[in-house]
């Protein structure tokens, strides 16, 4: 019999990406929302400032991932480079360095030197890649992907507080209606991507209700302090 095992860990860089770009989306939108109509504004105002915080987030995550994503995935390409620099002028120091990497891990002496020599011979930068500075074709960065998953995944997350704000309502029904349905949604969030990841699924869903409330509660409260002044 086969055995089979069903590991998360390739789905964390779109996961990952994924979870802020939503979860991003409802929070900033829900608190803008809720911040404008706690000042006092018309239901247009709400939806145009609530649309163009959509369209700027969804820009903002998209650039942001890529910029940084793109750093990291140079950070690797330029430790890659070097080490094939250090393989090429130097192969027996870097196979007894990872020889060394394999006994800290447990493997006597020996038997460290056999692994190294095997895998050296199979694909000596692909060892030194996996065991050295821990890259992986699993996790190795991808701007791409991860800038098409944010800002799709903000936009979804947005769209819910500003449908929900669609409807004519009063000022304080909004704002409730807002809040509900946002800390649902997030509370969902928080489970499906726990789910995906493989993570127990309660603390995901308090933790981002949680911090999604606070969010909203201080900018509606700044919104009704800032519709009082003025």
């Amino acid at each position: 019999m086969v055995h089979v095992e069903n590991h998360m860990t390739h789905r964390i860089g779109w996961l990952r990406a994924a979870v802020l770009g939503a979860n991003d989306g409802i929070v900033s939108t829900a608190s803008l929302v809720m911040g404008v109509a706690a000042s006092g504004a018309d239901r247009s105002a709400i939806i145009v400032a609530g649309l163009a915080g959509l369209v700027a987030g969804a820009m903002s995550m998209a650039a942001g991932e890529f910029v940084s994503v793109s750093s990291q995935a140079d950070t690797e390409r330029a430790d890659l480079e070097r080490e094939r620099l250090e393989l090429a002028t130097d192969p027996e120091g870097e196979l007894t360095e990872l020889a060394g990497i394999y006994e800290e891990r447990g493997l006597d002496a020996d038997l460290a030197r056999r692994v190294a020599e095997q895998l050296t011979a199979s694909d000596a930068l692909a060892a030194h890649a996996r065991d050295e500075l821990g890259i992986s074709e699993v996790v190795v960065a991808r701007p791409v992907q991860a800038a098409v998953t944010s800002a799709a995944t903000f936009a979804a997350g947005a769209a819910v507080p500003l449908i929900t704000a669609l409807p004519a309502m009063g000022g304080g029904t909004r704002i409730l209606l807002v809040a509900v349905l946002s800390l649902a949604s997030l509370a969902v969030l928080g489970v499906v991507g726990a789910r995906a990841g493989g993570a127990p699924p309660g603390r995901a869903a308090a933790r981002v209700a949680f911090w999604g409330a606070l969010a909203m509660g201080i900018t509606a409260a700044i919104g009704a302090l800032v519709g009082v002044a003025v």
